[in-house]
């Protein structure tokens, strides 16, 4: 009751507690998503989208593989060996490289949008042990998204893609077909007569006679495309019994136990654009820096969250939080200041920066900011520094 008295006497004091909501917020597990689907029915371009747009970390077996690869770390080099003596990677390997993934300081602050996963291969995994590995996760998936194709009109659509030689681009028909192009040609000539005046389209037709050497050199490189061997008709058509034979029961099953709250069914076919009206409801708050010669100039006065809100200073102040958290004290620089969640904070260098934006929970949680504290003890020997060092380290929580 005193409390509710208090309220009432105050009725303009702000309830809330700032420092309760952000330590809520740096406890809170990201939104992590993953996509099902068909082989075939745009599980990879969906994901990479919803990944752009809430700025989770894209995750799948090609992009995996292709970034150890590109980094060199021991799984990368294990793959590149495997790959020169013509050999495939083992799926056992594919895992451990996704697993390690998940687990990255990145996708523990940003998140995920996994795809690809649970695969077709039982080799190292069968499908309904993939799932419960899935679900077992520590960042299990949030969001459930299963796209849906008809079985006709996706060996079609997969019959119908192209790719470009050189450039490696795969097309689709609507691209390089011209029964479809000159149909869609003639339908959007038909709306612009109707719509435009006589004389704007009498300039239509001069810019078009003038352009009309684009379209030509456009379906010359059209017919340089050559159609892959997985693509044929009749191999579309056997992945799919494979999907079907394999993983369509227990996934089935496996996505019946779910809420459906957050359970999403796409219609396949559709443009995925189409279907991030449905996630409007998901979040990521994320981090975003900006370089200037002065802190107060780089963030106080520029990229203001609302109008008479400027950036604050936080209980850091210019010190860097990660060499506080690593036991030293040293002062920040302004070309590396950061923002986030409308609090500043300054890093020392290039590499705290780094650490920072790949997820600042660690360095920004409680018992955060803690000055740390450093004793010297010292003795004759045998006098029993060893053991007062150890018996203090573990009292306090420090290192010996």
């Amino acid at each position: 009751m005193a409390s509710q008295e208090e309220k009432q006497a105050e009725p303009f004091a702000d309830i809330f507690d700032e420092d309760e909501a952000e330590r809520s917020f740096l406890l809170s597990k990201p939104t992590c998503l993953i996509v099902f689907g068909k082989p075939g029915s745009g599980k990879k371009t969906l994901a990479r989208k919803l990944a752009q747009r809430w700025n989770c970390i894209f995750i799948e077996a090609s992009e995996v593989i292709q970034t150890n690869i590109q980094q060199e770390t021991e799984y990368g080099l294990k793959c590149q060996e495997l790959l020169c003596q013509g050999q495939s990677i083992p799926e056992e390997l594919v895992t451990e490289m996704i697993l390690q993934k998940i687990e990255s300081p990145e996708v523990a602050h940003f998140g995920y949008v996994l795809t690809g996963f649970p695969s077709l291969s039982e080799e190292y995994m069968t499908v309904p042990q993939q799932i419960e590995k899935i679900m077992n996760l520590k960042l299990k998936p949030d969001v459930l998204i299963n796209i849906k194709c008809p079985d006709y009109e996706l060996c079609q659509r997969i019959s119908g893609l192209r790719q470009n030689p050189d450039s490696g681009e795969i097309y689709q028909r609507s691209q390089w077909d011209p029964k479809v192009t000159d149909k869609r040609k003639k339908q959007k000539d038909q709306d612009e007569e109707e719509d435009e005046e006589e004389d704007e389209e009498e300039e239509e037709e001069g810019e078009e006679e003038e352009t009309a050497e684009g379209p030509r050199k456009k379906s010359a490189s059209f017919l340089q495309l050559v159609q892959r061997p997985e693509d044929f008709l009749e191999n579309a058509e056997k992945r799919n019994g494979i999907y079907k034979d394999i993983m369509h029961q227990p996934l089935g099953e496996f996505l019946a136990d779910q809420d459906c709250r957050y359970l999403i069914e796409v219609d396949g076919s559709q443009q995925p654009d189409h279907v991030f009206e449905v996630n409007k409801n998901y979040t990521c708050c994320y981090c975003y820096f900006k370089k200037q010669d002065e802190l107060l100039r780089a963030l106080s006065s520029h990229k203001l969250i609302a109008p008479r809100y400027r950036w604050r200073r936080s209980r850091w102040g210019q010190v860097c939080p990660v060499a506080l958290k690593e036991g030293d004290i040293v002062m920040g620089n302004p070309e590396f200041a950061v923002s986030f969640l409308g609090k500043m904070y300054v890093l020392s260098s290039q590499e705290a920066l780094k650490k920072f934006m790949l997820n600042p929970r660690p360095y920004l949680l409680p018992p955060m900011p803690v000055s740390p504290c450093k004793v010297f003890v010292f003795g004759p020997p045998f006098s029993g520094r060893t053991t007062i060092c150890n018996l203090i380290a573990h009292n306090y929580k420090g290192k010996v």
